[in-house]
């Protein structure tokens, strides 16, 4: 038995309400069965890969103030897409698979894009830093508003979690082990 397209609804300041539903290999039809009218919708299944509806598929259905916009994605990994609301530069960044996308937030036109070598774990942004934390399972990206990646830290254990504590980036490792970094610079604190 095939399980059901997952669904998640978040609401974001500035009026910016995200619908996604995505699914499993091979499971377009079902995830794209129930689309919304309006808006542009845009395909970009092909950046996962030549044949993107075998692969894992995510519809993310965005309605904002200045109209609804919606963006197919596809991933060669399972796993939940996130979404960041990233109000300074007025992007949405949305990470899936091994991609993480930004889109501008109102217009959804799409300004850049990131291609991690293992799949994405976790997506984190503040106020506080000029770049969102793209964090995948062996390496840590600080991508600024135009797509250009800050800084860089390669992991030996594999990430299985990541969060902002106390103005620290701390990443917890599959053997259980735990690193701190330096969220605007990516150093280890001293």
């Amino acid at each position: 038995m095939t399980p059901e397209p997952q669904r998640s609804v978040v609401a974001y300041p500035g009026g910016i309400r995200v619908r996604t539903v995505w699914g499993r290999s091979g499971q377009a039809a079902a995830v794209f069965a129930l689309s919304e009218v309006g808006g542009t919708t845009v395909d970009l299944g092909e950046m996962a890969g030549p044949d993107p509806d075998v692969l894992c598929r995510a519809e993310v259905r965005v309605e904002t103030p200045a109209g609804p916009w919606t963006v197919r994605l596809a991933s060669r990994v399972g796993g939940d897409p996130a979404a960041f609301a990233w109000d300074v530069a007025g992007e949405l960044v949305i990470t899936y698979g091994l991609i993480a996308y930004a889109f501008d937030a109102r217009s959804g036109d799409l300004r850049w894009t990131h291609r991690s070598g293992s799949p994405i774990v976790a997506l984190l942004g503040s106020p506080r830093l000029d770049h969102v934390i793209v964090q995948s399972e062996v390496e840590t990206f600080a991508i600024a508003a135009d797509g250009v990646v800050v800084w860089r830290v390669a992991h030996s254990d594999v990430v299985t979690a990541a969060e902002l504590v106390g103005g620290q980036l701390v990443l917890t490792g599959y053997e259980g082990t735990s690193a701190t970094l330096d969220p605007v610079t990516g150093r280890t604190p001293r």
